[in-house]
């Protein structure tokens, strides 16, 4: 493990947008030297790996790719929270402009990441030349994160920045020479870089699975506004690699919910993950607590923590659960949809005539640290601690917590009630209030941090098995071999065996409208379900509160202030069309 706190000064930070855009910064970073060769190689690759954590925040490239797709929706809750200039709600009704600051901080964190790993290349270059052997292999790492980092780019933007030293301006492709960039990137290093690297750094599996990724979207690349043609030699690629990585040795988690946990470093599923082990002290548990109602404390140890009613899941994602199993509740079907944790007593389940000025005794003991929240989709009344009037935590004679259903002092008004989360949440006034809609409750509130929501030890997981057996799928049904591709969905759904009750059900027929909804059941909340939409030719439908319908949305804008930033250089960014 890398120690990332000794290696990242906080002068690292302090770069002007416009090296970000054109990728010739002057590198600050004070670990890019060092006394000694294994200092010099950690200084050199710290700040990338450290840097990818401000990529994937929830207001940063998580949130941008969650909410432009329909999976999850953000309205500006209660008149008073989240409405942040309107950027989340224009990014899920595909109106955003080039001045929208969502996109804005995505396009900043990922071309400053970008320009560190060229840096952090260029530095290991000089090591393995000098006679630094331990720079090798770092050296492959960055190089596959140089390609990784474009490939955000290329989805985001249909643009990269092919470039390979600090003092090069970036030549900027798109379209096939796009892919073949990064193509050649990735090739170069895929039988070069080790497969003994854990999840937290590129490894030659992560190098496989991005080939992968590359080809099986690789005719939206070349032609990102028009109808993919699917190739057979791509999807021949996407198969080969797949089946390198599911040959490898990892294994898919029979608990779903265990890839999403404390010690999920060691779960043999994850193949590229944020390692969040306490080492950098920026570690977060945004993914955690963005979806979690305000009113509710993941964590009684911490009687402050508490989720910020942010994103909620559309009603048009769930219904594809309800869709899909019919008559029957998809928690008691399907192991990924729901995790009861939070084992209310039977005797305290029935809410009749139960309400917030009635419920002093309805409640049920537990002791602080072994309080656990449900996981999945969080639908109905929740519970959890409650607070007296001067905010401490009401406990038990023997000192346990008090667990109630949790009280809606959010919204509820002069109507006192509890958090209800129903199903419907939209921009309208009723449907905007912090209680409203489904919630997404996939990773666990960190145990073992200093505090569940400033910190947490709960890798972010970036690529595992489970999405590499759902590509390989999807390239067989697109070249025509059905029976290959419904084994591989039946092996990835009866997997998740360790609930019996609960495991998926094989399916009995597979075409592209159910593996895409299967995409959906098995990956939701993970940052990819706007790649699969425009994939699957899904981009332009309507979902709840957006209509638009335009193709040109396929691409995010380029922000006006990275164009206004380059204008010196003449035709260096040239905005996408449609903006």
């Amino acid at each position: 493990m890398i120690n990332f706190r000794k290696l990242i000064p906080t002068a690292a930070f302090l770069l002007a947008f416009l090296s970000c855009t054109t990728l010739d910064e002057e590198v600050l970073d004070e670990s890019l030297t060092g006394t000694g060769q294994a200092e010099i190689v950690s200084g050199s690759i710290a700040p990338v790996y450290g840097m990818l954590r401000q990529v994937w925040l929830h207001t940063v490239n998580f949130g941008l790719q969650e909410v432009a797709s329909d999976e999850a929706i953000l309205p500006y809750r209660g008149g008073t929270d989240w409405f942040d200039g309107g950027k989340f709600i224009a990014v899920h009704q595909h109106l955003m402009t080039p001045t929208n600051s969502l996109v804005g901080d995505s396009w900043t964190f990922i071309t400053l990441t970008l320009s560190r790993a060229v840096a952090a290349e260029e530095q290991l270059k000089l090591e393995v030349e000098n006679g630094n052997t331990s720079a090798q292999n770092p050296l492959y790492e960055m190089v596959a994160m140089k390609a990784y980092l474009n490939m955000l780019a290329l989805d985001n933007w249909g643009l990269v920045f092919k470039k390979n030293q600090s003092s090069q301006q970036s030549e900027i492709l798109r379209r096939e020479a796009a892919v073949e960039y990064l193509e050649s990137e990735l090739l170069s290093v895929v039988n070069l870089i080790s497969s003994g690297n854990g999840p937290g750094r590129m490894n030659k599996h992560a190098v496989e699975a991005l080939l992968a990724r590359l080809y099986l979207n690789a005719a939206v690349y070349r032609d990102p506004y028009g109808t993919p043609n699917f190739n057979p030699e791509d999807m021949d690629k996407v198969i080969e690699y797949t089946t390198n990585i599911i040959n490898a040795g990892y294994s898919l988690s029979p608990e779903y919910f265990d890839l999403f946990n404390d010690d999920n470093n060691t779960n043999p599923e994850i193949i590229f993950s944020l390692d969040q082990r306490g080492v950098l002290q920026t570690e977060h548990s945004r993914w955690q607590y963005w979806s979690i109602s305000g009113d509710q404390i993941p964590r009684p140890e911490f009687p402050n923590t508490r989720g910020t009613d942010a994103t909620a899941a559309t009603p048009t994602f769930i219904q594809t659960w309800y869709d899909a199993y019919g008559d029957v509740d998809p928690a008691e079907a399907d192991a990924r949809f729901f995790q009861e944790n939070t084992l209310i007593p039977e005797n305290l389940r029935d809410l009749t005539g139960v309400n917030p000025t009635n419920d002093e005794e309805h409640y049920y003991c537990v002791e602080a640290e072994e309080f656990e929240m449900d996981r999945g989709i969080l639908r109905g009344i929740i519970w959890g601690p409650r607070k007296d009037g001067s905010g401490n935590i009401l406990r038990c004679e023997d000192g346990k917590v008090r667990i109630y259903p949790v009280i809606n002092r959010r919204s509820s008004g002069a109507n006192i009630r509890y958090v209800d989360h129903n199903l419907q949440v939209d921009f309208s006034n009723e449907g905007s209030l912090h209680n409203t809609g489904h919630r997404f409750s996939k990773y666990q509130f960190s145990r073992t941090a200093q505090d569940c929501c400033s910190r947490s030890s709960v890798d972010i997981v970036l690529i595992r098995l489970g999405e590499i057996y759902l590509m390989r799928a999807e390239a067989k049904l697109r070249k025509g071999d059905n029976a290959g591709a419904l084994a591989d969905v039946n092996t990835l759904r009866t997997s998740r065996n360790a609930r019996p009750a609960q495991t998926p059900a094989p399916l009995n027929s597979i075409d592209l409208e159910i593996l895409f909804r299967e995409s959906g059941f098995e990956l939701y909340w993970e940052g990819l379900r706007r790649t699969y939409q425009i994939r699957f030719g899904k981009y332009e439908d309507s979902w709840t509160e957006k209509n638009d319908s335009d193709v040109n949305k396929r691409l995010f804008p380029i922000p006006q202030r990275a164009i206004d930033g380059s204008s010196n250089i003449e035709g260096f960014l040239v905005q996408n069309q449609g903006y």
